[in-house]
């Protein structure tokens, strides 16, 4: 099992806890996700935020940035400047049965999250047991 915090932000993943193997939590809030949601969000994220340092550069100072992205079954939204920036994440599913999830991380809890869902990830399954 890993388990991560920072000042706003929290993440842990244990793939024996099926189906729910990782959690991903803000200051008050938290939620647990399977491997795939996980696997999902991180790479929105991963997007999100590549897309936000490609146009760091074209920013100015005082201009703020809205980066939006859904790729089922998140919907996610960057906002910020060229120093800092929240993340806004929706969960949903065409299926009726399934649950729906809206989750928040300010800055900068958002950018220190976001650096760790995606090191999290580049750890093989095999090496978390």
């Amino acid at each position: 099992m890993i388990q991560q915090e920072g000042s706003g932000w929290r993440l842990a993943r244990d793939p024996q806890r099926c189906p729910f193997s990782v959690l991903i939590g803000g200051d008050t809030w938290a939620v647990e996700l399977t491997e795939d949601e996980a696997g999902a969000l991180a790479s929105l994220i991963s997007d999100l935020v590549d897309n936000h340092a490609a146009l760091q550069g074209q920013l100015m100072a005082e201009e703020e940035i809205t980066l939006e992205l859904d790729r089922n079954p998140w919907w996610g939204c960057l906002e910020g400047d060229c120093h800092a920036w929240s993340l806004r994440l929706i969960l949903s599913s065409a299926n009726s049965e399934s649950r729906g999830v809206e989750v928040f991380w300010p800055a900068p809890a958002a950018a220190a999250a976001a650096a760790t869902l995606r090191s999290l990830w580049d750890i093989p399954i095999d090496q978390l047991s």
